[in-house]
């Protein structure tokens, strides 16, 4: 069975980069999590289970829920992406897939 993906957009990919290697180690390799530029969601976008975005992208949560209705799509709350709280962030997104 494939794996399920998260995937995170923001601005660049790089700021997101250090929050998907907290919350690899809480998934433990249970699911596959990604960080990638907000400019390549169009391309990537359509793979994931869940998308998350950057709070400096927040306002693309519509548009991109438009582009892509069948996948959950969820702003990283500014609180836990500040904190790099990756096991609340992965939490939240597996609620996202259920």
């Amino acid at each position: 069975m494939e794996k399920k993906k998260i995937y995170l957009f923001c601005s660049a990919g790089m700021s997101t980069s250090l929050l998907v290697q907290k919350m690899e180690k809480a998934s433990n390799g249970s699911v596959e999590i990604h960080a990638f530029p907000v400019s390549d969601i169009s391309k990537k976008g359509a793979e994931a289970n869940v998308i998350l975005l950057g709070p400096q992208v927040k306002y693309m949560e519509h548009k991109v829920q438009e582009e892509f209705p069948d996948i959950n799509v969820n702003v990283i709350p500014l609180r836990d992406y500040g904190m790099l709280d990756g096991k609340k962030v992965f939490e939240d997104a597996l609620e996202l897939m259920k």
